[in-house]
């Protein structure tokens, strides 16, 4: 099966720390991965949190992004095709 990749796109508003705990919790990364990858998305304004089957990429796009607005965040995710 094709494998997609979730895409964190970079925002003005979404704490780093919020994201770096998204990575961990949602996404499995350690929390010095977790630092990695949110360093990149503020620098180069993007970065992929992981790589997936298309429903555990969607559904693990959903769940962050329903954590990102239930602390009222506006984290923006994408999911791109391999």
């Amino acid at each position: 099966p094709k494998k997609w990749k979730v895409i964190f796109l970079n925002d003005d508003q979404t704490p780093m720390d919020f994201v770096v705990s998204v990575l961990t919790q949602v996404f499995k990364h350690s929390e010095e991965g977790a630092r990695d990858i949110t360093l990149q998305i503020h620098q180069q304004g993007s970065a992929v949190a992981g790589t997936y089957t298309f429903e555990i990429a969607e559904a693990k796009a959903v769940e962050s992004t329903n954590l990102a607005r239930a602390n009222g965040f506006p984290l923006q995710i994408k999911l791109e095709e391999e």
